[in-house]
């Protein structure tokens, strides 16, 4: 449920990865992936990077 549609306001603490939304902690889930590089010289590589979703997009996700 959307915070300002239940008339309550507060501080967001990052924009949802997925739809773009500003997202409150109670409303936050971060997420690791796997992102690949490919560096100019050399073998490509991975790292894990954390991505920021609202909670409506992360449960649309696990579905």
């Amino acid at each position: 449920m959307h915070c300002r549609a239940q008339g309550t306001t507060g501080t967001a603490v990052g924009v949802c990865h997925d739809c773009g939304a500003a997202v409150r902690p109670e409303h936050t889930l971060v997420a690791h992936r796997v992102v690949r590089g490919r560096p100019l010289l050399g073998r490509p590589g991975r790292i894990t990077a954390r991505t920021v979703r609202c909670t409506t997009r992360a449960a649309a996700q696990a579905a």
